[in-house]
């Protein structure tokens, strides 16, 4: 079952894969996700962006977390076509998605918890 946000086949096969360390997947997803979350919003240059957002995009993407994937590739694009005008207001998008997959991933969490 996939959503805007997430795609819920992607955890389930990942369930499968990691077994006993899915939960810490998701923790780590998460840490890396807020580190990428402040490294796009410090970056001082385009390269740096680029390379901030295409590395959010895979780690998104892997896990499941479609909205963020093609959000950070939007930046990519962007960033491909010209000067940054107007990436904030991407990035801005790329903080609000985050906040909706980090509460779907800790529901997942305590899903599995109790589960």
């Amino acid at each position: 079952m996939s959503d805007i946000h997430i795609d819920r086949k992607v955890l389930s096969d990942l369930q499968e894969v990691m077994e006993g360390e899915y939960l810490n997947l998701l923790e780590t997803f998460l840490k890396d996700s807020e580190d990428r979350l402040r490294q796009l919003y410090k970056a001082r240059t385009v390269e740096e962006l680029r390379l901030v957002a295409h590395s959010f995009k895979g780690s998104s993407s892997n896990m499941g977390a479609l909205g963020l994937a093609e959000l950070c590739r939007q930046v990519e694009e962007q960033l491909k076509q010209g000067p940054p005008c107007g990436i904030e207001h991407l990035i801005n998008q790329i903080d609000r998605e985050y906040s909706v997959v980090k509460q779907l991933y800790r529901a997942e969490r305590e899903r599995v918890l109790v589960g």
